[in-house]
């Protein structure tokens, strides 16, 4: 098949799927769809290991998506289509250049699309089918468009079609096609502007011959001063951070215990200073290793100190994890505690990551590189698995559990309230579960989600 062709059978599928119908499991099956069909239009040259990797999680994102329908599934249903299709046609695009592809293409729809020369076949469509797409679909289309219009300006134009029953909502049906096409034309017929391929060479991960040549940063720095700088800066920031963690420790571990309230507080105080503190710590290792410090025989010594504070910079990053699990197990399990563990988890695999670009002399934009794809690792691990019940289900072993709002403020949790209320044998609670669940059993066959068609 042809773009074109892709083009209009991924639009009628659209429509066909999400005609009159809510969100649910539609989306799970047109993304398999496209899943599939960029796998066999992928050349064989294009099917890297990461290609391979984005084609199977965008088949558990699908299923994911049907099965919760929540915002974090969503997030993991478009991200890994996007790279699917990006990465079937740019194999050595780095992944960071998407964001401005996909403004690009957006913002150039309607030009690109009404350009019919340039995606359209250019040779004759054979008689019949030219009869059919001139004489039926264009009219038929054009009227469709126009009865519409002058149904809602007229109401004695509407009247005259009264006798004519159908039960179409024309506006919906617009509004579809055009939003299915917009997708279909920008995923099977995107284009990568000239400048963002020459962008391309810049997010390599290695130096080129230039950069190894040994020079200031700037003009007013000779080399030596820089570098006796970056010498100062890191010790200074070292005996710093040592006696930040002793004082960060003492106050964690050893003070007097206060009220949950206040300690919760304090808890995520401590871990928004521990992440930026993090983040700024490896903006400045990359300020110092950027360019000529990576190459120069005399930097042994400040290659030691930012290995040293990236050490301490993780000893901080283990003190917050130890103080979130002991947190966690005096007070339980909430979404924000599992979020603490996955920014913690996150900034400790970037002092990893730094550690590698100063030990293999990386440039700057290796981190970023490599950490879009553990943040996208991230928002599949929150889509995948059922954080909801996972919480439920493990405070319920704890003694002090009460229901409070946990039917309100923690999603997907359904089966185990239900269970805790025949354990505890409260058919009120069970009453209040099934009719929260009920009006998803009575949604239309492809707007339902499946995780709430299990809930008996």
């Amino acid at each position: 098949m042809k773009t074109h062709h892709y083009i209009f059978l991924t639009t009628v599928l659209f429509i066909i799927l999400f005609y009159d119908q809510s969100m649910g499991l539609n989306l799970g099956i047109i993304t398999v769809i496209y899943s599939i069909l960029t796998f066999f239009r992928t050349p064989v040259k294009n099917r890297t290991p990461t290609f391979f990797f984005l084609f199977i999680t965008s088949l558990f994102s699908a299923a994911a998506f049907a099965w919760y329908g929540d915002f974090p599934s969503f997030l993991a249903v478009v991200s890994s289509v996007l790279l699917l299709g990006y990465r079937s046609k740019n194999r050595r695009m780095k992944i960071l250049l998407l964001v401005p592809v996909i403004v690009t293409n957006c913002s150039t729809f309607v030009c690109r699309f009404f350009s019919f020369d340039k995606w359209l076949p250019k040779r004759k469509i054979p008689g019949f089918w030219q009869k059919m797409f001139a004489f039926i679909l264009i009219p038929l289309l054009l009227i469709s468009v126009f009865f519409g219009v002058y149904s809602a300006g007229s109401d004695h134009f509407a009247n005259l079609f009264t006798n004519i029953e159908l039960d179409i909502n024309f506006w919906q049906l617009i509004a579809i096609t055009a939003l299915g096409l917009f997708v279909a034309f920008n995923y099977w017929n995107y284009i990568v502007e000239r400048i963002i391929y020459k962008t391309n060479g810049l997010l390599d991960n290695n130096f080129g011959e230039k950069d190894k040549v040994l020079k200031p940063t700037y003009s007013f720095f000779d080399l030596d001063t820089e570098r006796m700088s970056g010498l100062i800066s890191l010790l200074a920031l070292n005996i710093l951070l040592v006696f930040f963690i002793i004082t960060y420790n003492y106050e964690q571990f050893y003070e007097t215990v206060k009220s949950p309230s206040r300690l919760s507080q304090e808890t995520h105080e401590r871990v928004n200073v521990v992440i930026i503190s993090i983040v700024m710590a490896i903006f400045v290792i990359m300020f110092y290793f950027k360019s000529s410090f990576n190459f120069d025989p005399k930097a042994g010594l400040m290659k030691i100190l930012a290995k040293v504070w990236i050490f301490l910079n993780a000893v901080l990053v283990i003190s917050a994890l130890v103080k979130n699990a002991e947190y966690i197990e005096n007070y339980g399990f909430t979404y924000k505690r599992f979020g603490v563990y996955a920014f913690l988890i996150l900034s400790f695999i970037g002092l990893v990551m730094t550690y590698i670009k100063i030990q293999l002399r990386k440039r700057n934009v290796f981190l970023f590189n490599v950490m879009t794809w553990y943040i996208y690792g991230t928002i599949l691990a929150c889509s995948y698995i059922n954080w909801g019940g996972i919480i439920t289900s493990q405070n319920m072993k704890r003694k002090d559990f009460t229901l409070n709002d946990y039917e309100k403020t923690i999603n997907f949790n359904e089966k185990q309230l239900l269970e805790y209320a025949e354990k505890k044998h409260d058919e009120k609670l069970r009453q209040e579960v099934l009719s929260k669940v009920k009006p998803q059993h009575e949604e239309k066959m492809l707007s339902k989600i499946l995780y709430y068609q299990t809930i008996k």
